[in-house]
């Protein structure tokens, strides 16, 4: 299970566009690791989180190790990794595991609002951010900045980017088409 876990992994962190998670009930385990990889988490109020490995005398997989302290920070993450304590939905939101918290009858709704809200914008555009976003702790600040300046410059080019200049000076809303 593991290699093609990984491989989804992959293919989840290499995405131009940003990931939208709804959790509802209990994230444990490999389904924590797995929701770690999300941009966005909506939880379900009354939701339970627990990476679990440590209560089977395992450590983590599915990319844990490598996404929890970018969320959490290095301290929060070992103190979930190492003590395996149950987290409810407000202790989650506080360590920034996830995004919000809401009603259990409105999580689908309010997912889909995110993940429409996210297509109507300028996706080129959240694609080099995300990307930018993500690969930051592995590079240095003038390695950003090249970075940067590269993304930039490829928004630039696109369609969206005109059309928000043009909307900005306009004073209206941008419709962007992704192109």
């Amino acid at each position: 299970l593991i290699g093609p876990l990984h491989e989804a992994l992959q293919l989840l962190a290499t995405l131009d566009l940003p990931v939208v998670a709804q959790v509802h009930g209990v994230a444990a385990g490999a389904g924590l690791s797995l929701m770690l990889q999300a941009d966005f988490v909506l939880a379900a109020k009354g939701t339970r989180f627990n990476l679990a490995y440590v209560n089977i005398g395992a450590s983590c997989d599915v990319g844990a190790s490598w996404a929890l302290p970018r969320w959490v920070g290095l301290r929060r993450a070992l103190e979930i990794a190492l003590l395996g304590d149950m987290l409810d939905t407000e202790a989650a939101e506080r360590m920034g595991l996830i995004n919000r918290v809401v009603e259990a009858d409105a999580l689908p709704a309010e997912a889909l609002a995110l993940a429409q809200r996210l297509a109507a914008g300028p996706t080129r555009a959240l694609g080099q951010l995300r990307r930018l976003l993500r690969g930051s702790v592995e590079r240095d600040l003038p390695a950003q900045l090249a970075a940067e300046e590269e993304a930039f410059q490829a928004c630039a080019a696109t369609a969206d980017f005109r059309e928000g200049v043009d909307a900005f000076f306009a004073r209206r809303k941008p419709a962007f088409q992704g192109r």
